[in-house]
């Protein structure tokens, strides 16, 4: 392998908007603020508001069905 082809990885502090503050490896280096992370996001917290996926596929399913006689003169 080539040397010197990948940075230099650092321990960077992240601050997040909700005051959670966590320690990773980075080529940042330093401390930096996120908006979110696990502490406060809908999805890890499980505050995620479920979207109504049944009546977006019925929905679906009756625009692009396909007419009946389509159907039988398909499978003759």
């Amino acid at each position: 392998m080539k040397a010197q082809t990948h940075p230099e990885s650092k321990p960077t502090e992240f601050v997040c908007g909700c005051g959670n503050k966590f320690t990773a490896m980075s080529t940042l280096g330093g401390s930096h603020q996120t908006e979110i992370c696990s502490m406060c996001h809908p999805f890890f917290t499980g505050k995620e508001k479920l979207i109504d996926a049944a009546g977006r596929i019925e929905k679906f399913n009756r625009r692009y069905r396909k007419a009946p006689a389509a159907d039988a003169a398909a499978k003759a």
